[in-house]
């Protein structure tokens, strides 16, 4: 989203003057054939769009001749784009992933990259469109699913209204008319999908899905100082604690991501690196339900 101090542009121009922020402040220069080979344009087209955005923030490009391409200033100030770590870490996943290209993506020297690899879910496309269909219209659906708790697939009814991730799986939320109640149920784990109905019930009573939980971490007291200031450099913590919003109804999840919902006495220190510091809070008043 561009600053609200920059005048309106369309949108393919404001895109493109995103990129031209994102290249110069990640990899220090840009030049015209960035532009061409990214968007597609002209180099008329890129030259306007470069030399345009050189005159209005004259401190943030700097063309060098040597390498015929602008180059970063040394007071760089973005003015259509918010430069993020995670945004980066995101396109690199991407394009590891298969997602996007190294075309696609506005990265434009790649480092080196490696990352564990994320076992594959099984969920069917038709699957996935079915449930998208019945949250847009809305509607019910009637599944075959396989829980943990059946040996076989059984047949219910089920209203979603959402999708959520927990990390590695996706769900669908949905109130499920068998048991009355807003659940999560695993695209992975639908076997079939028949017949659709009415839906029978409020997405905004799913209070679960629409209130918060914000979990305050802080290092583990019996770290050393050293470690203990390793583990709030790694959490971004102020004073010795961070603050994670979570919905509700994904609380189960971000406990089990963080290893925060077994008891932290059963783990050395090492191991148990953080704490969840208002855990009566959390866990009293609040029974995290997963699917079942």
């Amino acid at each position: 989203m561009p600053h609200k101090h920059v005048k309106q542009l369309n949108w393919g121009a404001e895109r493109r003057n995103a990129f031209i922020e994102f290249r110069v402040f990640w990899h220090g220069r840009i030049n015209r054939s960035d532009l061409m080979e990214t968007f597609g344009i002209s180099l008329q087209q890129a030259s306007l769009d470069l030399s345009g955005y050189s005159d209005k923030w004259k401190r943030n490009l700097v063309y060098d001749k040597s390498q015929r391409a602008y180059v970063r200033g040394k007071n760089f100030t973005p003015h259509f784009s918010t430069p993020s770590a995670e945004d980066y870490f995101a396109q690199l996943r991407a394009v590891d992933q298969g997602l996007v290209s190294r075309e696609q993506s506005w990265i434009g020297a790649f480092p080196g990259y490696g990352a564990t690899p994320t076992p594959a879910r099984g969920v069917a496309p038709e699957t996935l469109r079915d449930v998208l269909a019945a949250i847009h219209e809305p509607a019910a659906l009637q599944v075959n699913y396989q829980s943990m708790s059946r040996p076989e697939p059984s047949a219910r009814w089920i209203e979603p209204h959402a999708l959520a991730f927990d990390g590695f799986r996706w769900h669908a939320r949905a109130f499920c008319q068998n048991d009355q109640v807003f659940k999560d149920f695993l695209l992975s784990r639908i076997v079939e999908i028949g017949k659709r109905g009415p839906v029978t019930s409020d997405p905004q009573q799913d209070d679960a899905w629409h209130s918060e939980a914000v979990l305050e971490i802080g290092p583990h007291p019996d770290l050393s100082p050293t470690q203990r200031r390793a583990i709030e450099m790694d959490y971004g913590m102020e004073e010795g604690r961070a603050k994670i919003p979570v919905r509700r109804a994904l609380l189960f999840y971000a406990l089990k991501r963080l290893g925060l919902d077994t008891d932290p006495a059963a783990r050395q220190p090492q191991d148990q690196q953080i704490l969840l510091l208002n855990r009566y809070d959390i866990l009293g008043p609040i029974e995290p339900a997963g699917e079942k």
